[in-house]
């Protein structure tokens, strides 16, 4: 009897459980079984195999050839076994060694030329083979991406003949080394914020959002600059660490999605259509697959046109913006993803959109007004820290020849900075994630302050969950200003941004 085993990874959500491919070959009529809960792609990986194994000038053997995806009990999905089901039957025909296998991992689907190509998901399988201290051997498209962490060991090749050489140590590979190591791998130009002319209390608002963490909610007229702020938040969103940039980077290699690979260190911009889908927000799919509020993780979600989604797919994004994940569950398996995104949002203030308009007049009754709103509800509102108005502005403050000065993201960016580092030497975590201890502990405040406070919740009819948000905000604001301590001008100014809720009056 002849065995050999291989390692390799499955895709688990973001994680990459050890695969152990076992290969057996045996007397009887000629046969290929693969078991081990496979699904069609890897059941068909035998064809491409046998072709692979043939058109690179090895034999195929004339034995019984049963594979076994070990453990039994994890589904394995795609082409990424192909390579290390070939080395599997090479290896037990002895035609390259076996005693060398175990300190690598294989992953990579074959041509049936033998060549390598592409698979997805290739990060969270370097994280996990570096973990486990073994070389990983894949397709060298795929290299790039896998050399990510820097410091894990990684062959790139592009044939099953080139894998072979290495092994028979013949033709050694190469280790493959990122030409630009850097967190922060994009120089394209982003969107100013001085670009925005006037609203300058929605730029305030957009300063504390990156500043905290916090989510906004932008209400006005069409044309007044909502989407214009919003696409420019990320200008002023703090850099990203190492293990930040490395998850956003995981997420998007496991999403399948053919857009271009985000650029390393990039915070990313999701700002999915109003007819999407629950399933597209939150993620899904028999094999399940992250949605926008995942793709958005680290980074920022943008819902333009908020009360056009349909109510029943806003009212899935409650759980993921207070637990920063989302847990997908199937007959079979559960899949977790990350999802601690900034939730940002635009609306109008009425059907028509005019409502408020300084020069057309809205044509909406009082009822449809109330109509279009409640598309919104209570406890999704809740859970957005900041509601502010987009007023509409004169021409003259859009003027190109408008004499004031706008600041730049970069001035805006060393602020917020500035009271990032503030928040994190306090607490290890911007102030939107500080929980109900970490709330008393870090924003305490004076009697008065705190009788002034309770008067305007009860007034505004405003939950204790709203009443947290505005405390954390009053907490962000004051870091701005480079204060140890929360007073009573920091907690006006946070009552400033529940517009709506002031709008709609006591509960």
């Amino acid at each position: 009897m002849r065995l050999a085993v291989v390692y390799s990874r499955a895709s688990l959500g973001i994680q990459a459980p050890l695969v152990t491919v076992e290969t057996h070959l045996s007397a009887g009529l000629p046969g290929f079984t693969i078991v081990g809960l496979p699904e069609t792609a890897v059941k068909e990986s035998k064809d491409r195999v046998r072709s692979a194994i043939l058109n690179s000038q090895f034999d195929f053997p004339s034995r019984r050839i049963t594979i076994n995806l070990a453990p039994a009990d994890l589904p394995k999905e795609g082409g990424r076994f192909d390579l290390p089901i070939a080395l599997g039957i090479l290896a037990a025909s002895q035609q390259i060694p076996c005693n060398a296998l175990h300190t690598y991992e294989f992953v990579g689907e074959l041509a049936l030329s033998g060549k390598l190509h592409a698979i997805h998901g290739t990060l969270p399988v370097a994280l996990a083979s570096r973990k486990a201290n073994r070389t990983l051997v894949l397709p060298l498209q795929n290299a790039e991406e896998a050399a990510l962490p820097g410091d894990n060991h990684i062959l790139a090749a592009t044939h099953l003949l080139d894998v072979s050489a290495h092994l028979i140590q013949k033709i050694p590979l190469n280790s493959y080394v990122r030409q630009n190591p850097s967190v922060t791998e994009s120089t394209a130009a982003q969107l100013d914020l001085a670009e925005v002319k006037g609203q300058m209390h929605a730029k305030r608002a957009l300063e504390i959002t990156a500043a905290g963490g916090h989510g906004l909610l932008m209400m006005g007229p069409p044309g007044t600059g909502k989407t214009m702020l919003a696409s420019r938040l990320p200008s002023i969103l703090p850099p990203l660490s190492l293990d930040e940039a490395l998850e956003v980077i995981a997420i998007h290699s496991v999403s399948r999605n053919h857009q271009p690979r985000l650029p390393f260190g990039q915070r990313p911009f999701r700002a999915p259509h109003h007819t999407a889908s629950a399933s597209a927000l939150v993620g899904g799919g028999s094999y399940p697959r992250p949605g926008e509020v995942s793709l958005a993780h680290n980074g920022v979600l943008f819902l333009d046109e908020l009360p056009e989604f349909d109510r029943r797919v806003l009212e899935v994004l409650r759980e993921p913006l207070e637990s920063g994940t989302i847990l997908i569950s199937r007959a079979t398996r559960q899949t977790e993803f990350p999802a601690r995104f900034q939730l940002v949002a635009a609306m109008n203030p009425c059907p028509c959109g005019y409502l408020g308009d300084l020069k057309r007049r809205c044509q909406c009754t009082l009822d449809q007004i109330k109509r279009y709103r409640s598309r919104l509800s209570g406890p999704l509102l809740d859970r957005i820290d900041m509601q502010v108005e987009v007023p509409a502005l004169p021409i003259e403050t859009l003027s190109f020849s408008h004499t004031l000065p706008e600041e730049n993201s970069d001035v805006v960016l060393k602020r917020v900075i500035s009271a990032v580092e503030r928040q994190h030497a306090r607490a290890l975590k911007q102030n939107a994630r500080l929980t109900n201890r970490e709330i008393q502990q870090y924003c305490v405040l004076e009697p008065k302050t705190h009788q002034f406070v309770t008067q305007a919740i009860e007034k505004l009819g405003l939950s204790a969950r709203s009443y947290h948000r505005i405390l954390k905000l009053a907490r962000t604001i004051a870091d701005l200003e480079g204060s140890d301590t929360v007073n009573h001008e920091h907690i006006i100014e946070a009552l400033s941004f529940r517009k709506i809720e002031q709008l709609s009056g006591p509960k």
